[in-house]
C-alpha cells in the first residue's frame, strides 16, 4: 500500500495553483489576442497571464493589456468596441442621413429645408479619433422670394376722359424658406388710380427675413379713343372742349366777320370715332353787286364787316396810288381786322368801283358818294365800322399801322381780338 507523499507547504504554497485554468478563458471579437503565460503553461488563463489585445480596425479596446489577477478576473475590460463619435447637432433649419449612426467610418449627409442653402461641409465621416471629419454645416436663406405680377389688359379711357380707372389685387409673394415677407413694395400708381393715356410700367418687389428680394413687372396701356383731328375752317374758329379729339369731346365753330358758316355750329366724336354732324366750312360773303341803292349795297355788310371806302379823281392821283401801294402789304392785317375795301376812281360817267375783282356800276358808284358825302374832285377815305357808323375821314393817305390802331380800339375788335389769339390767329408783318 502506497501513500502519495505531498510536497511540503512553504511560504509560496499558493504557487501550486499557479498551472491551473484561474480567469474566464480569454475570447476577443473583433480583435486578437496574443498571451504570455508564467511558465509556459498550456493554458492562456492561468494566473499572471498576460494578453496583448489587438482590435480590428474601427474597433477599440479598454486596455491594449490584460493580466489575469488572483481574483480570478481579467485586470480590465478588454472586449473591442466599435469607435463611436459623439452625436452630430441637427443643423438649424436642415438635418443629416448617416450611413452607420455615429460609429467609426460613418459618412453623414447634410440636407436643408426648402428654401435654404447649405454653407459648409455637405458630409462628414466619423474618424479613428473619434472626431467627425467636419463640422455641422448652417442652412441660410438665400432663395429670393417669389411674386407673381397681375396681367393687366389695355384700358380704355372712359367718354369726355382722358384716363382710365384700373384696379386689381395686391401681389401676395411667396418666401420658399420660412415663408415670412417682411416688405411688399409697389413701384408705380398703386390700383383704384386713375391711369392717363400711354403706357405704365410699375413693378412689385419682397423682401425675406435673410433680406433677399424678388420681383416681378407688370405694364397697362391706357388707350383713348379718338377721332381724326378737325381743324378751324378757313377764316373761322374752332373751340374743343376736353382733348379736341377723343370720345366725347364736342368742338364748335365760329366764322370771322363776313362769312358765313356751312355745315355743323357742333360736332362731337362718337364711339365709332366718327364726328357727328357735316363738315364745317366758312364761306366768303356772297356781295350781290347788281343791287340798285347804295344802301342795299351798304346793309350787306352791317355786322358783318368793316368797309375801307378809298375815293380818288383819277387812277394816277398820287395819294391814291401811294395809298393802294401802302395796304397791299397789308392784306392779312386787313382781314384780320375784317376790313373789305371798296374803291371809287373817276368822276361820272367814266367812273369805277370796284370790291377785290368785282366791278360795281357808274350809277351805284356815284350813289356811294352821294350818300356818304364823298366829294368827287379830291382823295378822301372813309371807315365805317360794322355798325354802319362813319367812324373815321382821311384826307390825306395814311399807313397800315395807323389805320390798324384806329380800328383796335372800336368796341367790337376787343372781342374779336381775344377770340383770334385763343385760335392762335395773327399776321406775322
Amino acid at each position: 500500500h502506497h501513500h502519495m507523499s505531498f510536497p511540503q507547504v512553504t511560504a509560496l504554497s499558493s504557487l501550486r495553483f499557479l498551472g491551473t485554468p484561474w480567469c474566464a478563458p480569454i475570447k476577443v471579437k473583433h480583435g486578437d489576442v496574443s498571451c504570455r503565460t508564467p511558465g509556459g503553461e498550456h493554458y492562456r488563463n492561468v494566473m499572471g497571464t498576460r494578453c496583448k489585445i489587438r482590435c480590428k480596425q474601427g474597433y477599440e479596446s479598454q486596455s491594449s493589456e490584460v493580466v489575469c489577477m488572483a481574483s480570478k478576473h481579467w485586470s480590465s475590460n478588454y472586449a473591442c468596441r466599435e469607435i463611436r463619435c459623439p452625436k452630430l447637432n441637427m443643423p438649424a433649419n436642415g438635418g443629416y442621413k448617416c450611413s452607420d449612426g455615429s460609429y467609426f467610418n460613418s459618412r453623414c449627409e447634410f440636407f436643408c429645408s426648402p428654401g435654404f442653402s447649405l454653407k459648409g461641409q455637405k458630409t462628414a465621416t466619423c474618424q479613428y479619433s473619434k472626431a467627425w471629419s467636419a463640422g455641422v454645416p448652417t442652412c441660410v436663406d438665400m432663395d429670393p422670394p417669389k411674386i407673381k405680377c397681375p396681367n393687366l389688359k389695355d384700358k380704355w379711357a372712359e367718354p369726355g376722359k382722358l384716363t382710365a380707372r384700373v384696379t386689381w389685387d395686391t401681389s401676395e409673394g411667396v418666401d420658399t424658406a420660412d415663408g415670412i415677407l417682411t416688405d411688399v413694395i409697389l413701384k408705380g400708381k398703386p390700383s383704384k388710380s386713375d391711369f392717363p393715356e400711354g403706357l405704365h410700367k410699375m413693378s412689385y418687389t419682397v423682401l425675406d427675413r435673410a433680406g433677399n428680394k424678388g420681383s416681378c413687372r407688370f405694364s397697362l396701356r391706357v388707350r383713348v379713343r379718338r377721332c381724326s383731328a378737325l381743324f378751324p375752317p378757313d377764316n373761322g374758329y374752332m373751340k374743343c372742349d376736353s382733348d379736341g379729339d377723343n370720345y366725347g369731346a364736342t368742338c364748335e365753330f365760329i366764322c370771322t366777320g363776313g362769312y358765313e358758316l356751312r355745315g355743323s355750329a357742333a360736332r362731337v366724336c362718337q364711339y365709332g370715332l366718327t364726328w357727328s354732324g357735316l363738315d364745317t366750312t366758312c364761306a366768303a360773303m356772297n356781295i350781290n353787286v347788281g343791287v340798285r341803292t347804295a344802301a342795299a349795297l351798304l346793309d350787306q355788310f352791317y355786322e358783318k364787316r368793316r368797309l375801307l371806302i378809298i375815293s380818288a379823281p383819277t387812277a394816277a392821283n398820287h395819294n391814291y396810288r401811294f395809298q393802294m401801294t401802302n395796304l397791299q402789304h397789308a392784306q392779312c392785317g386787313l382781314d384780320l381786322r375784317h376790313v373789305t375795301v371798296i374803291e371809287l376812281v373817276g368822276t361820272y360817267p367814266a367812273q369805277i368801283g370796284r370790291i377785290r375783282h368785282r366791278l360795281l356800276t357808274p350809277l351805284l358808284s356815284l350813289k356811294l358818294r352821294l350818300q356818304l358825302q364823298i366829294p368827287q374832285r379830291s382823295f378822301q377815305m372813309v371807315l365805317v365800322d360794322k355798325q354802319g357808323m362813319d367812324n373815321q375821314r382821311y384826307p390825306f393817305p395814311i399807313t397800315a399801322a395807323e389805320l390798324f390802331t384806329t380800328i383796335d380800339t372800336f368796341p367790337l375788335r376787343k372781342d374779336e381780338m381775344v377770340l383770334q389769339q385763343e385760335a392762335g390767329q395773327t399776321c406775322q408783318s
